[in-house]
């Protein structure tokens, strides 16, 4: 990486022509630049003219888009008018005013044929000819060693006669039709436009508004730019017990713009703007259907009565010079924890959504080269910690630390090189670590490397328990509680203490039981703290708990469900009491049942009985010895049934009873928790 950066005010005596030009009276230089980590960049050019004034700027073609959704002119004394640059004039557009299309201007043969009809003059070896292009037809011709090549015979209509000439020897073909010539020019002259991709140049006009008198015009807008990105390096004691960490950042800058950049005033905002592109430079058409001339019917539309207008906004002018000057300098610390800055500290400020590092110091830096500029530089709160992640080291934590924004702006986020300083002033390498957007008032977790002298085991269990039962008009609500509980034990360094953060998954609908004390939340973990002192074997018990509740009615209750109640150990003494007498009841109304079934069923066997009787009597002679047997049956079947039916009454009434009083007690049982 090649670090060319200047921050001397006054230009380099090898600086390119175009830079120093851009100090003259009526050109426009860049003069400031502001670099977003939205990937985008603001470029402000500024000149100085008099009167009325058109200042000229190049931009890349890749850029046009984005210079014309953004281009903005300050003028402070002025007026600013209009901006154009050449239009991109697609190929479609380019010929379709001209009688040929793009395909003609490959050949001679092709651009004649092309123009048949137009009137030409030829010089060859036969003279000069002049006529109208009748055709242009290819042939092969016999050369005198053998073999053939192909020549264009040109037919021309030339005072009456059909006359030919061969292309190849004539030695010129001249339009005589000065707009066609000039239809071919402006073709072949849009052809070489087109071939210029890379460039497009903006004119700016501006007028004055206020006599002759010198002022400045500044033209700004915002392109596309490569990210520029923070880096930092992390210094922290040996001794776990270090309470600070000397925080050095650091900006990784291209310059991919194709110019330099020379002695401009350079600003880094980190932050994350809405930011998008549109093809503003590209041209669109709307298509329209097309609609039949109407021959016939004539119609009369209807008169339009007027629509509500749209009240015009006026744009209130930014002073941005003014605006820039009025806004209050930092001071800036004098040196950073990786020695002095060389170009200046930074001055950083807290914005609504963003932070801003402006130099004060101008910079310079060549186009395709890479600068790194420092941007933080101080003490900062750092804890050292050892995170135990299962998803990142099943046994070991990480080493970590927790870093505090004291300051008054946001860190922005990037990657951190660890180095640790022992007591002899030695400083070795730890680690990588990445940070993420740190506010003030915040702190983060970094951390750079395995733990292997610390080992974290883990296990987990399953429980179940009743926790609440309560009874309400009819129902029985139980609330059970599911458990998980997770024990990690935590063997410690033998000879250093230990300040261990275990992180939990945190699960929808679950909540943390255990432990009450030294925990935090993210947003999918919680972060338990330990501390093992030096040798020591620690032990964590984390249980998370769940309530999983179901209702029952009970007037629903079976007799072998009412006694899976009674049989747990889990209930309630009152619970159970409830359930004893709601057994009893279930169980009387159960034996009045099967009493009213048994009188059904036995009523049933005699009618049964009683038929089958009655079809036999049918087929044996009457008077017969069989016949009186039958008929003796009868009679005793229906004393039988009646004697039945006269106590189904009571069965029933027996049956509705215990009904009731099982439903009367269901009603009235209540049972609070």
């Amino acid at each position: 990486m090649d670090h060319r950066v200047s921050t001397a005010a006054a230009p380099a005596a090898d600086a390119p022509e175009s830079v120093r030009e851009g100090t003259a009276a009526g050109a426009l230089a860049l003069r400031r630049i502001v670099l977003s980590t939205g990937g985008v960049g603001y470029f402000e050019h500024e000149a100085r003219v008099r009167g009325d004034a058109e200042l000229r700027l190049e931009v890349r073609l890749d850029q046009v888009d984005d210079v014309l959704k953004s281009i903005v002119v300050y003028d402070d004394r002025g007026a600013a008018g209009s901006v154009t640059l050449p239009g991109r004039e697609p190929l479609r557009d380019l010929f379709r005013e001209l009688p040929f299309d793009e395909g003609a201007l490959e050949s001679e043969a092709a651009l004649l044929n092309a123009l048949r009809g137009a009137e030409v003059r030829t010089s060859g070896p036969g003279g000069v000819v002049a006529g109208r292009i009748v055709a242009v037809t290819a042939a092969e011709a016999a050369l005198p060693g053998g073999g053939s090549e192909r020549r264009h015979r040109l037919a021309l209509m030339s005072d009456g006669a059909l006359k030919q000439v061969v292309l190849e020897e004539l030695a010129g073909v001249e339009l005589a039709e000065a707009r066609l010539e000039e239809q071919v020019g402006a073709a072949l002259r849009g052809l070489s436009r087109q071939r210029e991709r890379n460039r497009r140049e903006l004119v700016v006009h501006t007028a004055s508004a206020a006599g002759e008198d010198e002022r400045v015009v500044r033209v700004a807008y915002v392109v596309e730019v490569p990210l520029w990105k923070t880096t930092y390096r992390l210094t922290l004691p040996e001794a776990p017990h270090g309470k600070t960490g000397a925080l050095a950042g650091w900006a990784v800058v291209e310059n991919q713009s194709g110019s330099d950049w020379r002695d401009v005033d350079f600003t880094l905002v980190s932050g994350n703007p809405v930011t998008f592109r549109q093809a503003l430079y590209e041209l669109y058409y709307v298509p329209r259907p097309e609609v039949p001339v109407d021959v016939a019917d004539r119609v009369l539309p209807r008169l339009d009565e007027g629509a509500s207008g749209l009240t015009a906004r006026t744009a209130r002018r930014v002073h941005l010079a003014e605006a820039r000057d009025a806004a209050p300098v930092a001071s800036a610390p004098a040196s950073f924890a990786a020695g002095a800055f060389a170009a200046g500290a930074p001055e950083a400020e807290e914005s609504t959504t963003q932070v801003v590092f402006h130099f004060p110091a101008p910079i310079s830096l060549a186009s395709g080269h890479t600068a790194l500029l420092p941007i933080v530089g101080r003490e900062i709160p750092a804890e050292r910690l050892w995170l135990y992640q299962p998803e990142t080291s099943a046994r070991s934590p990480l080493a970590a630390v927790r870093l505090r924004n004291d300051g008054g702006e946001s860190l922005p986020p990037g990657a951190i090189t660890v180095y640790e300083r022992s007591e002899r002033g030695e400083v070795a390498h730890a680690g990588d670590a990445r940070l993420a957007p740190l506010p003030p008032g915040e702190s983060r977790i970094v951390s750079f490397a395995v733990d292997r002298k610390v080992r974290i085991d883990r296990e987990e269990r399953s429980e179940e328990a009743l926790s609440r039962a309560r009874i309400e008009g009819g129902v029985l609500e139980i609330v059970r509680t599911a458990r998980r509980v997770t024990v990690y034990t935590i063997a410690g360094a033998a000879r250093e203490p230990r300040v261990v953060l275990i992180e939990h998954p945190r699960l929808d609908g679950w909540e943390l039981a255990a432990p009450r004390e030294g925990v935090e939340t993210t947003s999918d973990r919680y972060r338990i703290r330990r501390e093992v002192a030096a040798g020591e074997t620690a032990r964590l018990e984390v249980a998370l708990e769940r309530p999983v509740s179901h209702t029952i009615a009970l007037a629903d209750l079976s007799a072998e469900q009412i006694g899976v109640y009674l049989s747990s150990r889990e209930i309630p003494e009152a619970l159970r009491a409830a359930f004893a007498r709601l057994a009893e009841l279930r169980a009387a109304a159960q034996d009045r049942q099967r009493a009213l079934a048994g009188l059904e069923s036995t009523l049933a066997d005699l009618r049964g009985e009683q038929e089958r009787v009655r079809e036999n009597l049918k087929v044996v002679p009457a008077g017969s010895a069989l016949a009186t047997r039958y008929l003796e049956a009868l009679s005793a079947q229906e004393d039988r049934i009646a004697a039945t039916s006269a106590k189904l009454p009571a069965a029933r009434e027996a049956v509705a009873a215990a009904e009731r009083a099982l439903a009367d007690y269901v009603r009235g049982l209540s049972l609070a928790p």
